[in-house]
């Protein structure tokens, strides 16, 4: 089978030193090409130095995550113009998450709408990250409904119902990651009301790690267990979930 992680945090400190280890490892299990999220200025650097170790394996994006958003977000977000030249393959991640405070909720809802345009003037897509914001976050995607836009909603653990919602506002998709193997886990059901065509794959390594592994260090080697659950739900051969949401990343990401 041939695998894409959408969503994987190589550069971060779990992994350090490791790098290069986990890349092998995830490409003996079938998971061929890896896309790097950017949280901010500080993810950059790094980002970009593995993706440049690894051509056609690893994909970097550009964005500015909501739990980084300061007074400072403009200075930031004008600093994106630089490494998407590189090569960036979307812009992400970015939304609203006001799980811990809604104290910067309006930066918030601007800097994630600045992004958008920012997507929209480059035709890249977007990757999102939504939690506990869902009513801002479709006020801001109304008001950006002309723009055309396309990407995934990250470690989507919504209702189909929701989903449903997102559709109106073009080509978008639901990253499904580790989360779907948990006991009891809410996205099992949804699973069967949203169609495969429009499931991406995904890890957020170093977190959520599927079972039976769940408690350690997730990486990009663990889709295979993904896919597999889906699969299972959606009662179809783990090959044909592969090929639907690999087909789907190519297409999205231009990978």
């Amino acid at each position: 089978m041939e695998l894409i992680d959408t969503h994987t945090h190589l550069a971060d400190e779990a992994f350090a030193g490791e790098e290069d280890a986990a890349v092998e490892r995830a490409v003996a299990a079938g998971v061929k090409q890896m896309l790097l999220p950017d949280t901010g200025p500080g993810d950059r650097a790094n980002i970009f130095s593995l993706a440049a170790r690894h051509p056609g394996i690893l994909h970097p994006m550009v964005g500015l995550y909501p739990g980084h958003v300061g007074e400072n977000w403009k200075d930031d977000v004008d600093s994106f113009s630089s490494w998407l030249d590189k090569g960036a393959v979307a812009v992400g991640e970015i939304g609203l998450d006001y799980h811990y405070t809604k104290e910067n909720a309006q930066l918030q809802k601007e800097a994630f709408k600045a992004q958008l345009e920012i997507a929209r003037d480059r035709g890249l897509p977007v990757n999102i990250h939504l939690r506990d914001a869902v009513e801002d976050f479709f006020a801001v995607m109304e008001e950006c409904r002309g723009m055309k836009l396309r990407g995934n909603l990250h470690a989507f653990s919504g209702s189909a119902e929701l989903f449903g919602r997102m559709s109106r506002y073009g080509e978008w998709y639901a990253g499904i990651g580790g989360v779907v193997t948990f006991k009891n886990a809410r996205i099992a059901a949804e699973l069967l009301n949203i169609p495969a065509e429009r499931l991406l794959l995904e890890t957020d390594a170093p977190y959520l790690t599927p079972v039976p592994f769940r408690g350690t260090r997730n990486e990009s080697a663990y889709i295979p267990l993904i896919a597999e659950k889906i699969a299972d739900i959606k009662g179809v051969p783990a090959e044909r979930i592969a090929d639907i949401t690999t087909a789907n990343a190519k297409r999205l990401f231009s990978i």
